[in-house]
């Protein structure tokens, strides 16, 4: 019996040596993001593992590129009239975004059950009428929810416009960016709601986590990923934004032609999606959204297509991947996302120690879609040079502001943004 007992618990410690042994080999083989640190000014240095290339930040380094054709169909030819851009050139770019950056939606997703769990009267120091939303996207008791707080002026008569704010963490989140309420006063203040949504409550923003949130609930027996062309996590949270604006829709309180989204980073890159997909969204304010957002992917500045596949590789496609590293033969730039808004209202901003996001690139972008937004009878940014800093461009209905300081959204471009949003609710709404 000793015998018997020594042999099993040397099997066994051979076993977990093996075991261990394993673990670092697979921990070796998997990818690491390999940081450099800061360069001088303080900018992040990240060598992509793939491709060996490391974060720039000189000029004189970026190398030509040419911008994919906006106004040419996939045939070669020319678009000339806004009837042609919003049946076929629109869909062509669409199409091309939904399967080869951000996955499209499968076509089992879920419908989302809404009901409203509570109210709660004089919320906001009595400004406000609180109402708590769940949305349910599965029949299970334990399934996951969408979770919304949606904040009504207390003085509203009829349906008011709504600024809903894709926020960080779970829940229905509360908005950072708001500081000490006074952006939310602000936005009670026009007479107008304003709502919250955490984007983790839809999909969690992390690696192995498919088979969680909304991916998880359409994934096949046996399946542990989407497919390559199928939805990634900034694919999933737009989605999420499109089931509030579905609620948006049947609430009285709310006037769902009237509806702006704002998000930033990541959920800046997800808000662009979301408003490029979804044509009942007003109006966009895209924060800081960087890589895979408004900033120029061709442009070498910055966070690079390298590093978002390498680091961030559950956001976006499986396809994504195909293009490390040949940035130049994307079928797509930003610069076409952007347009897909076209002619709804767009802000976006970039900060001046931010530089990880390309501002510049960002601006760019902007400029880029310039010509869809004037075929359809609409105002650029209206200049093609960087404005100076802090000087915001809102004129058109695509706008721009470069700030002093980091990744941040600024008060005053809150305040630039909602008075370029009320515009387009007039036309929106007819007033």
């Amino acid at each position: 019996m000793r015998e018997f007992t020594s042999a099993m618990l040397l099997l066994l410690i051979t076993f977990v040596l093996h075991a261990q042994d394993k673990a670092k080999q697979d921990d070796k083989a998997k990818p690491k993001s390999i940081n450099l640190g800061s360069d001088a000014k303080g900018n992040p240095l990240r060598k992509a593992f793939k491709t060996g290339h490391v974060s720039n930040y000189d000029e004189s380094k970026v190398k030509p590129y040419m911008l994919p054709e906006l106004l040419f169909l996939a045939n070669g030819q020319p678009v000339k009239d806004a009837d042609t851009w919003i049946k076929v050139r629109r869909p062509e770019i669409l199409k091309l975004f939904q399967t080869e950056i951000f996955g499209r939606v499968p076509e089992n997703a879920p419908k989302v059950k809404w009901e409203v769990a509570a109210t709660e009267a004089n919320a906001m120091n009595g400004t406000a009428t609180l109402k708590r939303l769940v949305g349910r996207m599965s029949d299970r008791d334990d399934g996951p929810r969408i979770n919304v707080n949606l904040y009504l002026p207390a003085k509203a008569e009829g349906p008011v416009p709504v600024v809903l704010i894709l926020t960080f963490g779970g829940g229905a989140g509360k908005f950072k960016g708001f500081g000490k309420d006074t952006t939310a006063t602000e936005v009670l203040g026009r007479g107008w709601a304003y709502a919250t949504v955490g984007y983790s409550d839809i999909q969690p923003d992390r690696a192995g986590a498919f088979k969680e949130g909304v991916i998880g609930l359409t994934l096949k027996a046996g399946q542990t990923a989407p497919a390559a062309d199928e939805w990634g996590g900034v694919s999933a949270w737009a989605w999420g934004v499109s089931r509030v604006m579905d609620y948006f829709e049947i609430d009285k309180t709310v006037d769902a032609r009237c509806v702006a989204i704002q998000g930033h980073s990541r959920l800046g890159r997800t808000v662009l999606w979301a408003g490029a997909q979804d044509e009942r969204i007003a109006a966009v304010f895209a924060s800081c959204s960087g890589e895979a957002g408004a900033a120029l992917a061709r442009r070498d500045w910055g966070e690079t297509v390298d590093d978002m596949a390498q680091n961030f590789s559950w956001q976006l496609a499986g396809n994504y991947q195909k293009w490390v590293g040949r940035w130049n033969d994307m079928p797509v730039d930003s610069h076409m996302l952007i347009a897909l808004m076209a002619p709804r209202t767009l802000f976006c901003n970039g900060g001046t120690t931010d530089q990880w996001a390309d501002p510049k690139g960002e601006f760019l972008g902007m400029v880029g879609a310039g010509p869809v937004y004037r075929l359809l009878g609409r105002k650029d940014l209206g200049v093609t040079e960087l404005p100076p800093l802090d000087k915001a461009l809102t004129d058109g209905d695509l706008g721009w502001n470069y700030h002093t300081g980091g990744h941040i959204a600024t008060p005053a471009e809150w305040r630039s943004f909602l008075s370029m949003a009320e515009r387009r609710f007039k036309v929106r709404s007819g007033k």
